[in-house]
């Protein structure tokens, strides 16, 4: 599927293009974007190349990743990066997860941009479940996926090397039932 465009009331989730390479840098070059995530900031160069094979999957086929900006609609300024990954050891099943600018935090984008890609999920690419995980220290996204609709599945043990040392992740999951509901 290919290009992708899902709105909200708030936002819009979109392709990337070679000209978001500086907008998305303004996240993931962020110490403060990034501290909870897996990988530490990333330098422009880094950045150039997420966004350029970001743009080289989205024309894949099969497509096995969704790596999609997301922007304000009343703008189109992109205030984040947002990602759906087809789980190839599961049946119909994605991961997801999403990095916000620090000043897009606290006012609920988290939690939309969430439902516009299980929007993507379930009711374009007809998947059965979704799941993301989030650093046990990051207790903002603890709040943005519960509010979200998505229910804590548990707990990997040492399951991500970042920073020079093993973290665990909490896990959460969503099917496509409680979606609907």
């Amino acid at each position: 599927m290919h290009p992708v465009t899902r709105d909200s009331a708030r936002l819009t989730l979109r392709e990337l293009s070679p000209d978001d390479v500086d907008d998305v840098l303004a996240i993931y070059g962020s110490t403060k974007a990034t501290e909870h995530l897996s990988f530490p900031p990333r330098s422009r160069e880094e950045v150039a190349g997420i966004v350029s094979r970001s743009i080289a999957s989205a024309t894949a086929r099969p497509r096995e990743e969704y790596a999609l900006a997301v922007t304000r609609r009343d703008s189109a300024d992109l205030i984040g990066f947002a990602r759906l990954a087809i789980d190839p050891h599961q049946q119909r099943a994605a991961t997801i997860g999403a990095a916000l600018r620090p000043e897009a935090w606290g006012v609920g984008y988290g939690r939309e941009t969430l439902s516009l890609l299980f929007g993507l999920a379930f009711a374009d690419l007809d998947l059965h479940r979704v799941w993301a995980a989030r650093s046990p220290l990051n207790t903002a996204a603890e709040k943005m996926m519960l509010a979200a609709g998505m229910v804590e599945e548990g707990r990997i043990r040492g399951h991500v090397h970042t920073r020079g040392a093993w973290r665990d992740s909490i896990v959460y999951g969503i099917l496509r039932d409680e979606w609907q509901g």
